[in-house]
């Protein structure tokens, strides 16, 4: 995150630099998203480094949900952005004025888009390592930001070509609207986060998969219960297992349960609850997750 705040300011400064030689709206919209990119990368710097603080005695399950501080603010300000440029747009569309040196500040913006591109393709590689929304945002964020400034790039080329400058505050719109839809879709990934929402469809399946492996007829699992908190994922289940187990033999199958289960879903915390089955209050929640939804 460290690494992708030094590149936001790097390409503030670049995209700035073209936007003054150039004049166009279109570079300057580019250069007001490079700004929400530094902003986000502090707060998700911030949030990464609160969520990798152990539990304490006021948050016992740890502080895992801080990251969705950072991409509910990054929605935020992103739509911010877009409405920002969307205003400069307008007024420049009364007001149409031809681009200069577009050469050079293309090149620049181009140079500003490749350090981008760099830097997204590290962050979405740490993403994968540590299963962190955070990171993943950001570098779709980024991303988004270099197809952005392509558009704006090829739109401004257009303008050198047939001189119409006023293709230049319409590609600033486009850009906005492009940027008003990556900012929706991260402020749900984020409120699904928020809502404890349980894990993805294939994981869910996978799971599922994995206790149907294992069911016999004196092996049941019910109550099946997940959920997402930033990079970590929780389960929780009911097992019922005949009642003259002993407490060694029921201890032993759940532990091995829940090594399975976090071998085959990295970075998940397993709760058991052992039950016999023989007892008809084991099953009076069987059916919980169907349920509630």
């Amino acid at each position: 995150m460290l690494l992708s705040a030094a590149a936001a300011v790097a390409t503030i400064v670049l995209k700035t630099w073209a936007w003054r030689l150039t004049g166009s709206v279109g570079l300057l919209s580019d250069a007001m998203e490079s700004g929400v990119n530094l902003v986000a990368a502090l707060g998700a710097f911030w949030a990464l480094t609160l969520a990798a603080k152990p539990a304490d005695r006021r948050h016992h399950y740890g502080h895992f949900k801080a990251e969705y501080f950072s991409s509910g603010l990054e929605s935020v300000l992103i739509v911010v952005a877009a409405l920002a440029i969307i205003h400069a747009a307008i007024g420049r569309l009364q007001e149409p004025q031809p681009l200069e040196q577009l050469g050079i500040g293309l090149a620049i913006s181009l140079l500003a888009t490749a350090l981008n591109a760099l830097v997204a393709w590290v962050l979405l590689k740490a993403a994968k390592r540590f299963h962190s929304i955070t990171l993943r945002a950001d570098a779709h964020h980024l991303l988004t930001d270099v197809w952005t400034s392509t558009g704006v790039v090829v739109g401004i080329g257009l303008v050198k070509l047939s001189g119409w400058t006023i293709l230049d505050p319409l590609i600033a719109i486009a850009v906005a609207i492009n940027i008003i839809v990556t900012g929706w879709k991260l402020f749900h990934e984020t409120a699904s986060g928020l809502l404890d929402r349980s894990l993805p469809d294939e994981e869910q399946h996978l799971l599922e998969q994995l206790l149907a492996s294992r069911e016999t007829e004196q092996i049941r699992f019910h109550a099946l219960r997940t959920r997402v908190a930033g990079s970590k994922r929780f389960v929780a289940m009911h097992v019922l297992v005949p009642g003259q187990w002993s407490v060694q033999q029921g201890h032993d199958l759940c532990e091995q349960l829940e090594q399975d289960i976090a071998t085959a879903l990295p970075r998940t915390h397993v709760w058991t609850h052992l039950e016999p089955i023989e007892d008809p209050t084991s099953w009076n929640d069987q059916n919980f997750r169907w349920e509630q939804g």
